[in-house]
């Protein structure tokens, strides 16, 4: 019986370990650092995850009239949907602007900060709420960052 409750626990422990690692891996652009940046695309990210929130938002509320099993289930899994995709704006920010590319030595270093916080405040508003006017706010938030990461060519 030993070995048994041994072998079930290694396996449980294996599981949850690469549970963490990729999840981790999945939220986090690598801080080695990697020199591998595009910074507009990550930007375009956040704007996609903002339009995702969005249409959650309007699903919830046409789902909120009904009342049956089903109804609930897709509202449940819409109000899940919305906030995985807010937390990936704040993880995006956290973990990758604010981490590589917001650097205190920079000249506008105070601005930056204070454009990419919003978008993080935004994203929590977007998580707590069913509010379409914080959706408009978030984007216009996200948009804002933009003259920071334009465009290039690769």
């Amino acid at each position: 019986m030993k070995n048994y409750c041994r072998k079930i626990f290694k396996w449980v422990f294996l599981f949850a370990a690469g549970i963490f690692l990729f999840a981790q891996s999945t939220y986090a652009h690598c801080q080695i650092p990697c020199g591998i940046y595009d910074d507009n695309a990550r930007v375009m990210s956040m704007l996609e995850d903002v339009k995702t929130i969005e249409k959650a938002v309007n699903m919830i509320k046409d789902l909120s009239s009904s009342n049956d099993p089903q109804s609930h289930n897709q509202r449940v899994r819409w109000i899940m949907n919305k906030e995985q995709h807010a937390q990936n704006i704040i993880v995006t920010i956290c973990d990758y602007f604010l981490t590589q590319r917001v650097k205190p030595e920079a000249e506008d270093y105070l601005q930056r900060l204070e454009k990419h916080h919003i978008v993080i405040v935004g994203a929590m508003k977007a998580k707590q709420n069913v509010d379409m006017d914080i959706v408009k706010k978030l984007k216009k938030d996200v948009e804002a960052l933009l003259p920071f990461y334009p465009a290039h060519d690769h």
